[in-house]
């Protein structure tokens, strides 16, 4: 590796180290960055330093040291703007519960604490300042060859640590690389341990994989071993659900084609998720027509019902969970020419004027996945044209724009309530056809002759 790779700042931890009479290794992902030519992000270092000693070390020069993982041996430290997150070598054993280690024993070399680990790519060292390698697994081979491989044998790595699947497809989808055949041949039968890993830490996972340029290839991994069925069910059962007369591919292949591009694009994650199970109701309401092809009405209501459903059973928060729903809910939506300047003001507000660039970005991935077409140039621009004209003029898409409150009617006598709500939607219906009309003098007419009527019992 060379000194000309070890960051000025590592080498000046390493010294640290030295003086105390300490090793230290950079490990974890951020080699693995370096071996395949990108810039290592988060450093993790490994050290034959208790962690109490790494804790004197930083705070007699006053830096921060926080024990984050003390029971595991780890601290981090907060060393010139950088976060370093600093283990004692270690060993595991005996995962009773299929993801954290009952027994952590602290380690005599690097060569043991790499033993640990869960893949060849991550089990490689840099001994600092130098940079020299450790690699008693072969992981620098693997990664010149694109191979994910556990580090030993897999069902043993799988049975200690039920997420290591997941992060076995994660990785393919992420690097592009190829998952050796032992490796997935050892998945399926750790699926009862990876049933047990926590909502969240599956959460971000399916994160993780929803972010890369490419998540099918990690989807169709998780279908192929049976964790997609184990994790997303709803999803699995998208397989083989034909829509010929209206897309190339059945849903599954549809939806993870409209992922693709989500990620492709670097869409927020919020697109990436609506794109993977936009259609995912689809299933439960397809009826066969008269002419013999299958047809989903009203699919995305379903599709935002069961999202929801799946989004919270994996502890997304509910602001994610609402703006994923709601671009779930919106994204049938079909412009045409004849729609008039109160139909597309209609619009952007059923959208949220919020959300309207994220639903653009859902439809150009709806798009895509019917056939794998690249959207023309063009594509939503008629639409996207007169929805900048309507935000360019009239600003009523809400009660809060309307030149009158609910404070303006309770003083013109209109009493509070659900007739005031209805009469303030009412002005707002009326301003979205007229634009012009937003003024107060004529909201309160109007007021007053729609709760004259309610007074009188018309309405009622």
């Amino acid at each position: 590796m060379g000194n000309a790779n070890i960051d000025p700042l590592l080498k000046e931890i390493a010294a640290l180290f030295a003086e105390q009479g300490k090793e230290v290794y950079l490990v974890g992902g951020a080699v693995r960055d370096l071996f395949r030519g990108e810039k290592a992000q988060d450093w993790d270092l490994a050290t034959n330093a208790r962690p109490e000693e790494v804790i004197a070390l930083f705070r007699s020069r006053r830096w921060r040291v926080i024990p984050t993982g003390i029971k595991h041996g780890t601290v981090t430290v907060h060393y010139k703007g950088r976060d370093l997150e600093v283990t004692t070598f270690r060993t595991e054993s005996d995962y009773r519960d299929g993801r954290h280690p009952d027994t952590v024993a602290y380690a005599a070399t690097i060569e043991e604490d790499l033993s640990r680990r869960d893949f060849t790519m991550n089990a490689i060292a840099l001994r600092l300042p130098g940079g020299e390698p450790v690699d008693p697994f072969g992981g620098t081979a693997d990664i010149r060859i694109q191979l994910i491989r556990c580090v030993g044998n897999p069902a043993e790595r799988f049975t200690e640590d039920g997420l290591r699947p997941l992060r076995a497809v994660r990785f393919a989808a992420q690097l592009g690389f190829k998952v050796e055949k032992a490796t997935l041949d050892a998945i399926p039968p750790a699926l009862p341990v990876t049933a047990g890993v926590s909502p969240e830490r599956v959460r971000d996972e399916l994160d993780k994989i929803i972010q890369t340029p490419r998540p099918s290839a990690a989807f169709r991994l998780m279908e192929q071993t049976g964790l997609l069925r184990l994790i997303l069910p709803e999803l699995a059962d998208c397989r083989g659900v034909d829509q010929k007369g209206y897309h190339q591919f059945d849903v599954l292949d549809h939806s993870l084609l409209a992922c693709d591009y989500a990620g492709r694009e670097a869409y927020p994650p919020e697109v990436g998720l609506a794109a993977l199970f936009h259609d995912i109701g689809k299933p439960a309401v397809r009826k066969l027509n008269e002419a013999g092809i299958w047809t989903f009405h009203q699919h995305e209501g379903v599709s935002a019902k069961i999202t929801r459903k799946i989004l919270t059973r994996l502890r997304y928060s509910n602001a994610q969970i609402d703006a994923v729903c709601h671009l779930v809910a919106e994204h049938m939506f079909h412009y045409e020419e004849i729609w008039s300047d109160a139909a597309v003001r209609r619009f952007i507000i059923r959208a949220g004027e919020e959300n309207l660039e994220n639903l653009y970005r859902l439809r150009r991935a709806d798009a895509y996945g019917m056939a794998g077409i690249e959207p023309a140039p063009d594509f939503l621009l008629p639409l996207v044209s007169r929805v900048d004209k309507a935000l360019a003029g009239s600003r009523a898409f809400s009660l809060k724009d309307l030149a009158v409150s609910g404070k303006d009617l309770l003083a013109a006598g209109v009493r509070p309530g659900k007739e005031m709500g209805i009469i303030l939607k009412e002005l707002l219906e009326t301003v979205v056809d007229d634009p012009d009309s937003n003024i107060r003098e004529k909201l309160l007419e109007i007021a007053g002759n729609l709760n004259k009527r309610y007074e009188s019992g018309i309405l009622r």
